[in-house]
């Protein structure tokens, strides 16, 4: 695909919310088949870059839907949850058979984000709207300045193990298929890693927004675990801690069929798009353009939860 090519998908990308934001007062005026077709192709594209970008579709999908589609908020966070649980389905097979996902690291995280994500989608359902709005534009503006900041270790160094990772066996060896070699690894700052995913869960459960962008620099760069393990084993937590918080918003009805099917489609197709354009693009350039985009959300979020933006 061509620059003029993904020049030209990206401006539709932003410019069909905002037609979607305009038309928010007028939706008897169109046939109800618009907004899920809409919001297919919005994902779609969506989708395309969130891969290059080493993001999840959710952390996108919520505050962008949300913002700019006449859906209700928790509508959009149910189907958040599904959008980025669909994903990590998808991926977790080949993780697990790759040994990039490891589920001695895995599990003991992913119990306690899965509970902690229960209780922020109770706290989330009970809150205002506008509340929760203005809430997830601070928790967006967090999220852009860890992209900008954080940075990655491909092998980070790892002195010795903790001792509470020694006991639950959290190491593993994976094969690198760039250095051809095996590559034995362990994790430290355990107890700090487990306090950071219990907050991680909170937030996915209450914003619908899955947790990739946070799973990956608390695995990584805190507990010292390969970037590609930290990668593969985000995914397979994600897989466990969405589900959770789904239960709770299709208990309470907040997931529609109208708005998460065209969503998560589109999501995946556009990921399947993404993950041959990252052969051959610059993964820093669309992490620029996702950082800008939900910089603008973020904002957006903040404005409608005021009553400054409606």
């Amino acid at each position: 695909m061509s620059r003029p090519a993904i020049t030209i998908c990206v401006l539709a990308a932003l410019a069909l919310p905002a037609w979607a934001g305009t038309a928010t007062a007028v939706t008897a005026d169109y046939p109800w088949w618009t907004w899920p077709l809409s919001l297919f192709f919005v994902c779609f594209l969506l989708g395309i870059v969130a891969v290059p970008a080493g993001v999840g579709g959710g952390v996108l999908f919520v505050p962008i839907v949300g913002g700019f589609f006449p859906f209700h908020l928790d509508f959009v966070r149910g189907a958040g949850l599904l959008v980025a649980l669909a994903s990590a389905l998808a991926a977790g097979p080949d993780l697990l058979r790759n040994g990039l996902a490891n589920l001695r690291l895995a599990l003991p995280l992913a119990v306690l984000a899965s509970a902690s994500s229960i209780v922020g989608a109770l706290v989330g359902l009970a809150l205002p709207a506008s509340v929760v709005n203005i809430a997830l534009g601070v928790t967006i503006l967090g999220i852009v300045a860890l992209m900008a900041m954080a940075g990655k270790s491909e092998f980070p160094n790892v002195p010795a193990a903790d001792s509470l990772s020694a006991a639950l066996c959290m190491n593993g060896v994976f094969h690198d298929n760039v250095s051809g070699r095996d590559i034995a690894w362990k994790v430290h700052r355990t107890p700090v890693g487990l306090v950071l995913f219990t907050l991680i869960g909170m937030l996915a459960g209450m914003f619908g927004l899955g947790a990739g962008w946070a799973n990956v620099p608390v695995l990584n760069l805190v507990m010292g675990a390969p970037l590609k393990v930290s990668a593969g084993t985000s995914s397979f937590i994600l897989s466990l801690v969405d589900s959770s918080a789904a239960w709770v918003y299709l208990n309470r009805g907040a997931v529609l069929a109208v708005i998460a099917v065209p969503s998560v489609v589109g999501m995946m197709l556009g990921a399947m798009i993404g993950a041959r354009l990252l052969r051959v693009l610059k993964a820093s350039v669309i992490r620029r353009l996702v950082i800008s985009l939900l910089l603008f959300a973020g904002m957006r979020a903040i404005l409608k939860g005021s009553g400054i933006w409606i």
